[in-house]
């Protein structure tokens, strides 16, 4: 009897041993967001607000500034700048498109743990952009912002946690995604 016991002990060993490990869920990655910005005040802005608008098709956002900076004359109340997020299944293909106005390339400085930022100097490098009289020459910046399953923890109101390191997106696990994108990184 207890050499049935062992037998089927070392019998279970052996086929859990033998089992290829499977992926863990939890260290997937994925696109959480891309997200639009334009500066500026008055005339600037509603030029931003029209241009943004085009680019995506989305509802834009104005931020007001809440600090006073006399040097750049910035009050509080003012409206600054506006902003667009984009999430859903279009923000892959409108990443991809907006890639194309900075030839496809961006350098490793520009990535950072769980996003990437690059500019672009003039909206008409976009393709399938037409200059627009209305709107002029504006540029813009675009963040790509990068998650694993589990960041609800440290967003929750009730029993809010901590997101350890190891949750992080590192910078070569962005490398990897850009590059599988067809992005060169410099």
């Amino acid at each position: 009897m207890a050499e049935k016991i062992k037998k089927a002990k070392v019998e279970a060993k052996t086929a859990i041993k033998s089992k290829e490990k499977a992926p863990n869920v939890m260290r997937n990655m994925k696109l959480e967001k891309v997200v639009l910005n334009c500066g500026g005040s008055a005339e600037k802005l509603d030029k931003s607000i029209k241009l943004l608008g085009i680019i995506t098709g989305k509802k834009v956002k104005e931020v007001i500034s809440n600090k006073r900076i006399p040097s750049f004359g910035v009050r509080p109340g003012l409206k600054i700048g506006c902003t667009v997020t984009i999430r859903g299944p279009e923000k892959a293909a409108l990443l991809k498109r907006l890639f194309g106005a900075v030839d496809n390339k961006i350098k490793r400085k520009k990535i950072r743990e769980n996003h990437f930022s690059f500019g672009i100097k003039e909206y008409l490098e976009i393709p399938d952009m037409e200059y627009q009289r209305d709107i002029g020459i504006l540029g813009l910046d675009v963040t790509a912002v990068f998650v694993r399953p589990g960041k609800r923890v440290i967003l929750k109101k009730i029993k809010q946690g901590r997101l350890p390191k190891k949750q992080h997106v590192t910078v070569e696990e962005i490398v990897d995604y850009l590059t599988k994108l067809g992005i060169a990184v410099e």
